[in-house]
C-alpha cells in the first residue's frame, strides 16, 4: 500500500527511463491515464495502451528514447504538489520549466492540462508535476 499513488507512476516511469526499458507497466486510474495522455501529446512517450483487463486495469507505457544517443527523452519528472504539502499556482503564477522546453501539469477547474494551455485559458490549479 502506497500513500502517493501520482509519486509511484512518476517514480516507474522515471526507473524505467534510467533502466533503458522499452515498456512499463503501470496501475491504472483515471487521473493516471489523463497524465499519460498529456505526456503522449507532448512527445515525452512513444505510445500507451490502457489494458481494462482486470478490476483495476493497467496502463502499458512505451518509453521514448533519442535515436543517436539513445537517452530516453524524459530526462528528469518530478511530483511538485504533494499529499502533505499541496502547492497552487494562479494563472499568471503558473511556472515556466527550463524557459518553456519543459512542462508543469497542472490540475484545475478544467481539467489536466499543461501549465501553458492553463495560462492560455487563464486558470490555475494544484501543480501535479514537471517534466522535462
Amino acid at each position: 500500500m502506497y500513500t502517493d499513488p501520482i509519486a509511484d507512476f512518476l517514480t516507474r516511469i522515471r526507473n524505467a527511463a534510467k533502466a533503458n526499458h522499452k515498456v512499463v507497466e503501470i496501475p491504472a486510474s483515471n487521473l493516471k491515464k489523463e497524465i499519460t495522455k498529456i505526456l503522449f501529446d507532448q512527445g515525452y512517450i512513444l505510445s500507451y495502451k490502457f489494458d481494462d483487463s482486470s478490476v483495476q486495469g493497467t496502463i502499458k507505457i512505451a518509453l521514448k528514447y533519442d535515436k543517436e544517443t539513445r537517452e530516453s527523452v524524459i530526462r528528469d519528472i518530478q511530483r511538485i504538489s504533494k499529499p502533505g504539502l499541496r502547492k497552487y499556482a494562479g494563472a499568471s503564477k503558473l511556472p515556466r520549466i527550463l524557459n518553456g522546453l519543459g512542462i508543469a501539469i497542472v490540475s484545475t477547474s478544467k481539467g489536466l492540462m499543461t501549465g501553458k494551455q492553463a495560462r492560455q485559458l487563464n486558470v490555475g490549479g494544484e501543480v501535479i508535476c514537471y517534466v522535462y
